[in-house]
């Protein structure tokens, strides 16, 4: 099969995606020391018997699932769970509470059941604005639970809310859950090193 005149070939596409992605991740490592606060926060937490709740929406919301499913099974070692919840997972409270208080309210009230002061709350939203992540960080900075985000370089309103706040350097949606997924992995690792 031959590609239409004037489109660029599958293996230079491959090789263009490739080199965009690495220079991405190239310039992640100027965003270390926000790195090494939020896995400093995560390590607080979990020692003084605190928990990690994540939360977002679409890729986000899978995001949050893994990445509380890798603290609380296992990332790299064998070794006891840590305590971390992903309030994406909860079909039943997810809907509940959105056909009850609204859509901008799933997280937040989960939070306000579940959430304790000297937790941490992740919250990941490509573009920063996303309305449910937001009310669940302002929930949780009234519970006095500390507030991770990850957002885009833009970092969109998390970026006056969050205690700590990675802002990856990319603008579009698959190259910011790229690094998400990516620092997400580091922060487990850290954690893992410190507790295990």
């Amino acid at each position: 099969m031959t590609a239409p005149a004037g489109a660029t070939s599958l293996p230079a596409r491959i090789r263009a995606e490739i080199d965009e992605i690495a220079a991405g991740f190239a310039r992640l490592s100027a965003h270390s020391a926000a790195i090494e606060q939020a896995a400093g926060a995560m390590i607080a937490s979990l020692a003084a018997g605190n928990k990690i709740l994540f939360c977002g929406n679409g890729g986000s919301a899978a995001d949050s699932q893994h990445l509380a499913a890798e603290l609380m099974g296992r990332y790299l070692r064998d070794r006891a769970p840590l305590a971390a919840l992903a309030l994406t997972v909860d079909t039943s409270a997810l809907t509940a509470i959105g056909n009850d208080y609204g859509y901008d309210e799933v997280f937040a009230r989960q939070l306000r059941g579940v959430g304790r002061r000297g937790d941490v709350l992740v919250g990941l939203s490509t573009s920063g604005n996303s309305a449910n992540v937001i009310v669940a960080i302002e929930a949780a900075r009234a519970m006095g639970i500390v507030t991770i985000g990850m957002t885009g370089t833009n970092g969109g309103r998390m970026d006056d809310l969050c205690d700590i706040l990675i802002k990856v350097p990319a603008t579009r949606t698959n190259r910011i859950q790229e690094m998400h997924i990516a620092v997400g992995h580091m922060l487990c690792g850290f954690v893992e090193d410190a507790l295990c």
